[in-house]
């Protein structure tokens, strides 16, 4: 892939992480939240791929811990180490705030709270402001 395909692409991703997390904070302010726990995870997936893109390379998977701990320019894995408990936090959301069989006997909406939702956008919010700067995009574009 040529330099300005690689740029396009992770631009691309990052833009959709952004509009993710806009879409996660509408939902919570909306009183639900685990779709806005869902949708922080998703920023947080996004963001990371667009890191990934941003270096030529192919990610792949949903699980944004091994995004972090795998990624293959060795000093941009040391910049983005200390994400790991963001990460951890967000792949958690995957899953259970989907389908009510990931629970026992309840619905995502029975268990996810306010405070769950607060908690999934501080963690989207601290990935996508990393990838963007490692990226060189300005915060809010």
């Amino acid at each position: 892939m040529s330099l300005e395909k690689q740029v396009h692409e992770a631009r691309r991703w990052l833009r959709t992480a952004r509009e993710d997390l806009e879409a996660a904070e509408a939902l919570c302010r909306s009183g639900l939240f685990s779709h806005a726990c869902f949708l922080s995870q998703q920023a947080g997936e996004k963001a990371m791929k667009a890191l990934w893109y941003s270096f030529g390379e192919d990610p792949w998977g949903h699980s944004i811990q091994r995004l972090v701990l795998e990624f293959p320019e060795l000093s941009i894995r040391k910049q983005v180490a200390d994400l790991i408990e963001e990460s951890v936090l967000l792949d958690r959301y995957y899953i259970p705030t989907r389908y009510p069989n990931g629970l026992p006997d309840l619905t995502p909406g029975q268990v996810y709270f306010s405070s769950d939702a607060e908690i999934a956008l501080a963690a989207a919010r601290q990935i996508l402001s990393r990838v963007s700067t490692l990226m060189g995009e300005p915060q809010g574009a």
